[in-house]
């Protein structure tokens, strides 16, 4: 059970697997999507298709025949990776051994649906991968086991998501090993240790240039590559420009301090922008509704230098 990217990876390990089966797999309805809004098919629905499984889709479980056609196929395990929906009791309660859950975060931190972004935006050098038995609740059952990631101080979340699906994939394979074997054990969260991170909005990809350095480079790097960091920016006292912003690096004290959000121009090929410390060196932006620019195309086209 599951729809984007990361839980493919997981469906992929999986398929792999010589130790069980993969008896179907269910994923989110076909949602609309790009400027025509054509229906475009999950990630998981894509591959499981080219694999040739029964690929269910529904809405949710209130209706009880959904639940009792997953119950008919009698599986020992629902193996669950960013599925999107939330499993009443009643499916909790299908599979003959239990329910598992590959979350990207090292539980109890981080429960909820953006953990790898919520992760780096508040500047954790270590994050992880849980399997964990699912209860009711919000990530909040046993873990089974868990593994250990540490991020560069430059990684960005795309980067840390492919990192983490593919030990997720590798991470569950194990614990159906254990769990096959009588080997796996089960360790009860400690609640009082959670903390949370709710789904990313679009606004929430804004840089305030009146915040340090690492927490702006934070920021970029947990945007990277959805929803996107971005600034606005008045050249010449003109309109507001929308810039899109590429994760890049911390830059050096600036000899002359300018005021925060101030494009001092190109630096070692990169855009430097002054933060409330330090300066933000990226190494392209992309003005709204056009193509991305290299540090040397926007020094040229805006700031008309080293043209």
């Amino acid at each position: 059970m599951g729809t984007p990217d990361f839980a493919a990876v997981i469906l992929k390990h999986l398929l792999a697997w010589e130790g069980g089966e993969v008896l179907a797999a269910y994923t989110q309805p076909d949602r609309p999507c790009g400027r025509g809004l054509a229906c475009k098919p999950s990630p998981v629905k894509a591959l499981a298709l080219e694999h040739g499984l029964d690929v269910r889709q529904p809405e949710n479980f209130k209706d009880p025949a959904k639940v009792e056609a997953l119950r008919a196929r009698r599986p020992d395990v629902l193996a669950v990776a960013a599925y999107g929906l939330i499993l009443p009791q009643a499916v909790l309660d299908v599979p003959a051994l239990m329910p598992v859950n590959v979350h990207a975060s090292l539980l109890p931190k981080y429960r909820g649906a953006a953990p790898i972004q919520r992760c780096i935006l508040d500047g954790e050098t270590v994050t992880g991968i849980s399997i964990m038995r699912m209860e009711k609740g919000l990530d909040s059952g046993p873990i089974l086991l868990q593994r250990a990631l540490r991020m560069g101080g430059d990684e960005h979340a795309g980067q840390v998501h492919d990192q983490l699906a593919e030990m997720g994939g590798l991470l569950l394979v194990e614990a159906l090993e254990r769990l096959r074997d009588g080997r796996l054990a089960v360790v009860p969260q400690d609640d009082s240790l959670a903390t949370y991170a709710p789904k990313l909005s679009k606004d929430e990809g804004l840089i305030d240039w009146n915040r340090p350095a690492q927490e702006v480079h934070n920021r970029a790097r947990a945007m990277h590559p959805w929803p996107g960091a971005f600034f606005r920016w008045s050249p010449d006292g003109k309109k507001d420009l929308r810039l899109a912003l590429t994760p890049g690096k911390i830059g050096p004290e600036p000899e002359h301090k300018a005021e925060p959000g101030t494009i001092l121009g190109e630096m070692d090929g990169h855009i430097a922008i002054q933060t409330a410390d330090r300066l933000y060196l990226t190494p392209s932006v992309q003005p709204e509704g056009r193509k991305a620019l290299s540090a040397s195309a926007f020094a040229c086209g805006y700031l008309k230098t080293n043209c």
